[in-house]
């Protein structure tokens, strides 16, 4: 099976799964671009439940590939940035480190809003609806719905990585708080103790809850880089850790940070 197969497979057996939306053989005519947006839009609406080996194996060996097309940039070709500390623009879900960090909701199920281009929609696509399961079964298991602050840790399934840290970020409405901030503080606190648990050597944060959560950016990139520092100069941590940005203006907000951390 080429790409294009494999797309049209995993397409028929998840509207055949759904059972509300019937096959249209229009489908087959369309072009890539919106084939991969409906395969997108039926993972992201699927619910959690167990599926057939044989759509295991298309599934996996279809992301896979389309995260190499996409290009994989590995942690070599990084630069420091400060100790152990590197800055990177780029999609997180290309990126060969040892764990990237996702930005959840608190019933950690993922995005189920159709082609939604949050971190969590976009972290659960690629990394398979294995993703879903798993979480399903971590959520399951604890009975409640994930704190603000903490973090737990699943496998990464087809993404370049080999973990993935969930953490539920504060939703800021209205005023930012002193609250708001120590809740900030405990999601990458609680990422970093829980990596160094389980061996990680290298992890990558994406920009929590600075999206439709409504963190002010500046102040939690402030956080974020502190939160680190502090962590490395009281654990002894060697650690590296990646501050992933998607917009520009995150970017120069850490580049900014670090051309004045003497100061701090």
């Amino acid at each position: 099976m080429n790409q294009n197969e494999k797309r049209l497979y995993l397409i028929r057996q998840l509207i055949k799964e759904d059972g509300r939306f019937p096959y249209n053989s229009e489908t087959e005519t369309m072009n890539s671009a919106e084939q991969k947006n409906l395969l997108r839009s039926l993972m992201n609406i699927r619910m959690p439940a167990p599926v057939s080996e044989d759509f295991l194996t298309i599934q996996d060996t279809y992301l896979q590939q389309e995260i190499v097309e996409k290009g994989i940039t590995e942690l070599s070709e990084l630069k420091a940035c400060d100790n152990h500390i590197y800055i990177w623009q780029g999609d997180i879900t290309t990126l060969a480190c040892d764990a990237i960090v996702n930005a959840a909701n608190s019933q950690m199920l993922g995005c189920f809003r159709p082609l939604h281009n949050c971190i969590d929609n976009c972290i659960h696509t690629f990394a398979g609806i294995q993703l879903r399961m798993k979480c399903a079964e971590i959520m399951d298991e604890q009975g409640y719905e994930e704190p603000t602050g903490s973090a737990k840790i699943t496998p990464a399934y087809n993404l370049p990585c080999r973990y993935i840290l969930h953490t539920v970020g504060p939703i800021v409405n209205g005023n930012l708080t002193q609250k708001h901030c120590e809740q900030l503080h405990s999601c990458y606190r609680s990422c970093l103790e829980l990596a160094e648990k389980n061996n990680v050597q290298s992890i990558a944060f994406c920009c929590i809850s600075t999206g439709v959560f409504g963190f002010p950016q500046r102040e939690a990139a402030e956080i974020a880089v502190q939160t680190v520092k502090d962590y490395q100069s009281q654990t002894g941590s060697g650690m590296k850790v990646i501050f992933n940005v998607f917009k520009e203006e995150d970017k120069l907000i850490y580049e900014n940070l670090f051309d004045t951390t003497e100061n701090w």
